[in-house]
């Protein structure tokens, strides 16, 4: 018999003062039975830091030809394509030639950084790519956070973040290994 997704309910609510971004949002998170409470939060995170009414969630880590996060225009247009974890260059360049901008999110500590190492002169032509590695004690203590109710805050200030709960909360270090020429 095949498991379940498990259903994770986020109060997520967004004071981003570098993009004059205010709002709460009501989440229905699916985690599937193969992805971690990390991985999880880590996509909570990628939301929070590029929130917009428009943006979903994926259908997935079974779903090849998504990303983990998107926002599509009116017209069916990828404005936004977001990605967790290490993709082989050709992942990642047709995720560049299908959305106006591309965020790659890593999170594997030492694993990440080698996977980088010879990557990093063949991307850095994607203009509209750019790469974030979480820092991996951040990437724990996020996974700590992680119920199947969540009330999350989350603020961004200056390029830094924190994401808390009523209990708790975690400052989010981040090293940006690549910036996309144009940003939205």
């Amino acid at each position: 018999m095949a498991l379940k997704a498990s259903i994770h309910k986020v109060q997520l609510q967004i004071a981003d003062m570098d993009r004059h971004y205010y709002n709460e949002h009501s989440l229905t998170v699916a985690r599937h039975p193969s992805e971690t409470n990390e991985r999880m939060m880590l996509r909570l995170l990628a939301f929070a830091r590029h929130a917009h009414p428009d943006l979903a969630f994926g259908r997935g880590v079974s779903a090849e030809d998504e990303p983990d996060l998107w926002r599509r225009s009116l017209t069916g247009d990828i404005e936004l394509w977001i990605q967790l974890g290490q993709p082989d260059e050709r992942e990642i360049r047709r995720a560049c030639g299908r959305a106006r901008q591309v965020v790659l999110y890593t999170y594997g500590g030492q694993g990440s950084r080698l996977w980088w190492e010879p990557l990093a002169n063949k991307l850095r032509s994607l203009s509209n790519l750019t790469v974030i590695d979480v820092d991996s004690q951040s990437v724990t203590e996020l996974g700590r956070l992680a119920a199947r109710g969540m009330e999350l805050n989350a603020t961004l200030q200056d390029g830094m973040m924190w994401l808390a709960t009523p209990e708790t909360s975690v400052d989010v270090s981040v090293e940006i290994r690549q910036q996309a020429a144009t940003t939205q």
